[in-house]
């Protein structure tokens, strides 16, 4: 997001913004389209519930990163939604995007959304994406966002249904053992892959979706995948990396049965179909778990 700060700041340029304005078509969910894009300029950078320094922080904003802009009418403040989150940044430290040419990560944040050719509902649909599929944000067009898809397909998507987020690489594998031990007591399902149920690699493709990555539903493809550094032994290991078993018994001819993720000191966080299943943390030091090591994955 370099690209931001070297512009010129904030100015009433994009007062002409405000005024822009689309109707939402019937399948999609509600919400607030963008007015623009901004950039933070000073880290950390705290996201309010409210515009004043009296509310609450809901996060903490590197410099650098996007954000979407939906309100500008507070003064001194900017309502802006950023990963799902809506909230207010003091506009001393926004810089507004003026030429609309910039890039940043999104990700899909209902649960279908059309890329079409142009930034209206007119335009056709030149693909299909599911919730938490991510793509590079090229610009910004009248309440629309100019994308290209994981495969190079390009359009637009309404910025009401994508999150500009944080980049991926700046995801620690700390943040995701943060995020996955959230859902410890979540039920095992089989096929499961959302907080009201998962299945081993429902769980662990839903904690890594909600950081831009996309991973196939199973353990074998997972593994498989060729995304990121294998690792082969439990010593070399590190907090977030995904851990990998083969029970012959399970497996039904397939390189794994079984995936989690490393949380550290020898455990890891899975989703078990065992009777006192569920998302629980294990050990994988001795025992079961141990002797059906396959290896683990460092995204």
């Amino acid at each position: 997001m370099t690209h931001f700060l070297g512009k010129v700041s904030r100015a009433f340029l994009f007062a002409s913004l405000a005024t822009l304005m689309m109707t939402a078509s019937a399948w999609a969910a509600e919400g607030d389209l963008a007015i623009g894009v901004g950039a933070t300029t000073d880290s950390p950078l705290r996201l309010r519930e409210g515009p004043s320094t009296s509310t609450e922080i809901l996060t903490n904003l590197d410099k650098g990163v996007a954000v979407a802009i939906l309100d500008d009418e507070t003064d001194g403040w900017y309502k802006v939604n950023f990963d799902g989150m809506i909230g207010y940044l003091s506009a001393d430290y926004v810089v507004i995007d003026q030429d609309n040419v910039f890039e940043a990560p999104g990700r899909v944040s209902v649960s279908s959304a059309y890329v079409r050719s142009g930034p209206s509902t007119d335009a056709e649909a030149v693909a299909t994406l599911t919730q938490g599929t991510t793509v590079t944000v090229n610009g910004f067009e009248d309440g629309w966002y100019d994308v290209t898809c994981q495969y190079g397909t390009e359009g637009y998507i309404r910025s009401d249904l994508l999150d500009l987020t944080q980049s991926t690489a700046s995801s620690s594998g700390s943040s995701v053992v943060d995020l996955a031990q959230q859902y410890l007591g979540v039920r095992y399902v089989y096929g499961g892959a959302s907080p009201s149920g998962f299945d081993c690699s429902g769980y662990t493709m839903y904690i890594y979706q909600q950081f831009g990555y996309a991973l196939p539903h199973s353990a074998t493809s997972q593994w498989q995948s060729g995304l990121g550094t294998k690792v082969w032994s439990v010593g070399a290991l590190q907090p977030g990396d995904l851990v990998f078993f083969n029970d012959p018994s399970l497996n039904a001819g397939k390189a794994c049965s079984h995936t989690g993720i490393y949380v550290g000191n020898g455990q890891f966080i899975h989703a078990s179909s065992s009777r006192s299943g569920g998302v629980i943390i294990s050990d994988l030091t001795s025992g079961y778990y141990n002797r059906y090591f396959v290896g683990g994955l460092h995204l």
